[in-house]
This record gives structure tokens, sequence and C-alpha cells, in this order.
């Protein structure tokens, strides 16, 4: 059984934002519009932090993409009073959405921030529907969401690799925002396989995890940029 993590190079990531075009598209996301972005309602499962810092007459912007980090030890799946939210066992934390009652609790309990809640239906323009992803359920409103690591190409990887007649191999499952990077700064595979790409970035010297220390143990890594 694989444990699925993510290695992302912040010495790469130039902030284009192209990862959170890709996973709108490939999750079915809508765009608020801006009256509602005018009133800080945003809707990402995806986004890219910037960080500005100045030394002396020279300013620098650098930038970390920010979402679901797939924690081992999930703050949110212990208050869900409905058991909306569970870890998989390959160590995605999932919704179930015809479950969550948008109670939020899991919202608060995220150190992560990384869920939003569907405050409205979602609608999409007429030449947009047409391309909505069939693999991915458009969510109702009331519920919360997040990223889930593309799940969705995760199963279909296995199920090519089992009518193959073997085990997913490394490289077989890509995420959305992983294939869209021009800089290559995001790598998806299994921690669990020690000859994989992404178990051996997560041993790097410049590796860490962020808010490592409250124990939550999550599976999304960043390499700190060269100095």
């Amino acid at each position: 059984m694989s444990r699925w993590g993510m290695v992302v190079d912040l010495d790469r990531c130039t902030g284009c934002g192209a990862c959170m075009a890709a996973c709108h598209q490939e999750n079915n996301l809508t765009a608020v519009g801006p009256s509602e972005a005018a009133r800080d309602r945003v809707f990402h499962w995806l986004r890219v932090l910037p960080e500005v810092s100045e030394s002396h007459s020279e300013v620098t912007v650098n930038y970390t993409p920010h979402f679901c980090v797939q924690c081992d030890e999930p703050p949110c799946v212990r208050v869900c009073p409905v058991h909306a939210t569970y870890l998989s066992d390959e160590g995605i934390v999932a919704q179930i959405y015809s479950r969550c009652i948008g109670c939020r609790y899991c919202m608060a309990a995220c150190p992560y921030n990384a869920k939003v809640f569907n405050w409205y239906e979602p609608q999409w323009p007429g030449e947009l529907r047409s391309k909505a992803n069939p693999d991915v359920s458009p969510r109702p409103k009331g519920v919360v969401e997040k990223c889930t690591f593309c799940h969705q190409r995760i199963t279909r990887a296995r199920e090519e690799a089992a009518v193959a007649g073997r085990e997913p191999r490394d490289g077989d499952v890509t995420t959305a925002c992983q294939d869209s990077c021009p800089a290559k700064a995001i790598v998806f595979g299994d921690l669990d396989d020690p000859a994989s790409r992404v178990s051996m970035l997560s041993r790097s010297p410049r590796a860490f995890r962020e808010h490592e220390d409250l124990g939550t143990e999550p599976k999304v890594y960043y390499l700190a940029e060269k100095e």
C-alpha cells in the first residue's frame, strides 16, 4: 500500500500560478467572480503565497505553494462530529461530501488553513460546463472542500497498473499542479518507497515540513531555498 506525499522546491517556484489554474480545472472548482473576490471570499484548494523581504534597497519576493498537507495525525479528523473527514489507507485526508453538515469544526482545527467552505451553489458558464472533469463530482453548497492530491488520478493509475498485472510505479501518478508547473518545482509519489524520487527528496538536508512541531506529521515537504 502506498503512502502518498509531495515535495515542493521553493528554490524553483516562480509564483506563476499555473498550479492554481490547473487545480481549478482538474477538480471542477468555480470562480467566485469580482464582487465576491472584493469581499475576500476566494475559493482555492491551492494558493501561492508571496513573502516579501527587504534588504537595504533590494526587495526580494519568494513564493510558497500552499494546500492540504495530508497529515498522518490530522486534527480535522478528530473533531468532525459526523466522520465526514477521514484518513484513508494511503494516507490521504479524504472528505465524504454527502456526510458533511458544514459545521466547519475541521476548518477551525486545521493549523494549515487548507480547507474552504462552499457557501454557494456552484455555477459554471455554459462554455465551461462542458469542460468539467467527469472524474470529479461537483460539490453541493454547504460542504467543506480541500485538496485531495488529485485522488481521481491515483485511482486511475492504480486501475491501469492492475490491468497490466503490476503495482503502480514511481511516476505513474502525477497531480495536476505537478503537470502544470513549468519550473518542475513539484514532485509527487510514494513516501514509503525509498527508491522513489519524492522519498529521496524528503530526506534532503534542505527538506522541512510546515508546523512540524505540532505533531500532525504532514506529508508535504518543502525544500528550502539555496543560499
